[in-house]
């Protein structure tokens, strides 16, 4: 009697092409971003430049003008305002972003979603141990420099993707999906990481009131409304009641994320008080996160975050808080190692023990030194590392100046040696396709029999 043959496991692709709806809409996001990126650029070296003239005083005097209602204890200064305020529409688009990935996007099947988030966390815990390490050597019995443990952990999505964008136009579809999706996972670590470990006091009142007008604002959406004149209203009041119980205020724009529906239901209302009908709205067109990522990205990429940038990136590079300290101290020199080193060596070995381990393998059209490119370009931590640095060590300290030109020499030395690795595997793929062009013209002119 004859054995019946085994049908081999298939194995999973670890970073396959995603669905051409998935592509088109990272293909937007991409040029968004990048947009985002050259002005996130312009505004840090705009603030660099002002920060190192004869003028550089004029530049802390604007940071420290103080604006807002101080009855409600919000005459913040422009430097708060942009960290607490302008960041949280950073976080409301990545929540958004992160929700629709997981619940419509491509990341909904888990052997997708594994990846990604994996890699994310690996991303996290590598920098941060590694930072840990680094301190405890150079700054042993120093407690207070350990609080910057997190400052390596984060990947700024718009300085990532504009380097991406512009040294890697031939580069596979599924090397820009699992960067995008890496970066809003990232920021969601990070979010939660701000919320748990650098909340210094905790009133339990006002966090409670905040579900409030949060439920409020979960209602409206869910029931299709969209008319800003009664949203804004709700998240302005649960953005200050956040505030105001000492969670960090940028938590509120992930909250507020998480409770816009991703699909459209049947007779959704538009902010006009319009019906749609059932054809319309079961879940086919714009759904509410979607319509609210496409109003705010531009927002959030054009406005919000380079303006955080102009008001925080500003440092003297010279002193002990400038370039002298980045070659002495542990709290520098462990950013510029978690960004540089911890991250991509956390990114390639958590991807690879996801493959390592289960059924999941790279597609056939990528190489394993795309995912090393891809996870040194995440070693850009700008936005997020530059708060979490204000955060731990307060803004104006010594430590804090270090952060700040810790994290843009890491930042700009990952983005520097990404742009070596994959710029050559740019040229690999531009080289694969023009051949396949050059294959497809031949086949196209052959003679048929």
């Amino acid at each position: 009697m004859s054995t019946p043959r085994r049908t081999p496991l298939r194995r999973t692709p670890l970073l396959g092409p995603g669905s051409w709806t998935e592509t088109r809409r990272i293909a937007d996001i991409l040029r968004q971003e990048t947009i985002g990126g050259a002005l996130l650029l312009v505004a840090a070296l705009a603030a660099l430049v002002w920060a190192n003239s004869p003028w550089s005083a004029g530049y802390e005097t604007l940071r420290s003008v103080r604006v807002g209602p101080g009855a409600l204890h919000l005459d913040l200064s422009l430097a708060t305002w942009a960290a607490d305020g302008l960041l949280a529409i950073f976080f409301f688009v990545a929540g958004l972003e992160l929700k629709r990935e997981f619940v419509a996007g491509d990341l909904r099947d888990p052997r997708r979603a594994a990846v990604p988030v994996v890699a994310a966390v690996g991303g996290v815990v590598v920098p941060a141990l590694l930072y840990l390490l680094v301190n405890t050597l150079l700054n042993p019995g120093m407690d207070g420099a350990l609080r910057g443990w997190a400052v390596p952990t984060a990947t700024d999505i718009a300085f990532a993707l504009a380097v991406l964008a512009v040294v890697g136009r031939n580069l596979p579809s599924a090397l820009r999906t699992f960067l995008l999706t890496l970066a809003v996972v990232d920021d969601l670590l990070a979010i939660a990481i701000i919320a748990v470990f650098y909340t210094s006091h905790l009133a339990p009142l006002p966090l409670l009131a905040a579900l409030l007008p949060l439920g409020l604002f979960a209602v409206l959406v869910r029931r299709g409304v969209r008319a800003w004149w009664l949203l804004a209203p709700l998240a302005a009041v649960t953005w200050a009641l956040v505030h105001a119980s000492g969670v960090h205020a940028t938590v509120a724009g992930v909250l507020l994320a998480f409770t816009v529906p991703v699909h459209r239901t049947t007779g959704e209302a538009t902010g006009e008080g319009a019906r749609k009908s059932p054809e319309e709205g079961a879940g086919e067109g714009a759904g509410p996160a979607e319509h609210f990522e496409h109003r705010f990205r531009p927002l959030s990429a054009g406005v919000a975050v380079p303006l955080f940038a102009f008001l925080s990136a500003g440092v003297a590079l010279g002193g002990p808080g400038g370039l002298p300290g980045l070659l002495t101290d542990g709290v520098p020199l462990g950013v510029v190692a978690g960004l540089v080193a911890g991250k991509p060596l956390g990114i390639t070995a958590a991807t690879w023990l996801v493959a390592r381990f289960t059924r999941a393998d790279i597609d056939d059209g990528l190489a394993w030194v795309d995912i090393v490119g891809v996870a040194i370009l995440s070693g850009i931590g700008f936005t997020v590392s530059l708060l979490i640095g204000e955060l731990a060590f307060g803004v104006g300290s010594t430590w804090d100046g270090q952060v700040k030109v810790a994290v843009l020499t890491g930042s700009l030395g990952a983005a520097l040696l990404a742009t070596v690795i994959l710029r050559l595997r740019d040229r690999v793929y531009r080289r694969l396709a023009e051949a396949e062009d050059r294959a497809e013209a031949r086949a196209a002119a052959a003679p048929t029999g």
